[in-house]
């Protein structure tokens, strides 16, 4: 499954145990508008570890902060394994 997929999965199912209403889900989503809230995304970012074995949050020195959905994909998809 290809890291986008894993992502937008996770994302649903996350949404579901959370009983969080998510908005149609782009790239060019806004994640404050998402319908997701800091616990879920503290749970898919442990869960995206888990899954995909990086966290791109502690990989690089450099800080940054994903906006849109397709920025936090990206994310994803370009960190060092």
């Amino acid at each position: 499954m290809s890291v986008r997929l894993t992502i937008l999965k996770a994302i649903e199912q996350i949404a579901g145990e959370q009983n969080k209403r998510l908005a149609p889900l782009g790239d060019e989503l806004a994640l404050a508008e998402s319908g997701l809230d800091s616990l879920c995304f503290a749970i898919l970012v442990a869960r995206l570890e888990d899954e995909l074995g990086v966290d791109p949050f502690s990989a690089s020195e450099e800080v940054y902060f994903p906006v849109t959905l397709g920025d936090f994909v990206r994310l994803y998809e370009h960190v060092p394994a």
